[in-house]
């Protein structure tokens, strides 16, 4: 079954660099992911003024929220969670990103999961970068590419 992954991230940067590098990654596990039924790889950006539309977007499908008070994952871990999620057949799965506010406290409290990526306060449109990047090397690790050196 095909797993669909998209990033959904409140902001208005749409040629900002970190954009541009974030939409290079998801590109790369886009085209990598086609042979693990990996689709999707979309970054969605919203106004962070209307972020009902956030909300809206997310609204019945599986959500994981990434906040500073999630949990950690590991690289390789966070691989294998994507291919369960794919093999026991959820259709799609949405992260969603806030702005420099972060997150609407609905979207945390409405997510399947919550993640961070350390303790750090990271600034959000790092965020992006560091996301795409993570599901570009999820990619790599289930397929055996060598981009990850574990």
């Amino acid at each position: 079954m095909a797993l669909a992954l998209d990033v959904l991230t409140l902001g208005r940067a749409p040629n900002a660099p970190e954009t541009t590098l974030a939409q290079s990654y998801l590109t790369r596990a886009r085209d990598a992911g086609r042979v693990l039924a990996f689709t999707g790889f979309n970054l969605i950006e919203i106004d962070e003024r209307r972020p009902e539309k956030l909300l809206e977007l997310a609204k019945g499908n599986f959500t994981v929220a990434l906040d500073e008070q999630g949990k950690g994952i590991a690289s390789e871990a966070f691989a294998r969670q994507l291919a369960r999620w794919r093999d026991g057949g959820t259709p799609k799965i949405q992260f969603l990103i806030g702005a420099a506010d972060g997150l609407p406290a609905e979207a945390k409290t409405a997510a399947s999961l919550t993640i961070a990526f350390g303790p750090q306060t990271w600034p959000h449109m790092l965020v992006r970068v560091m996301l795409a990047e993570q599901l570009y090397r999820a990619v790599t690790i289930l397929t055996g590419h060598p981009y990850h050196r574990a």
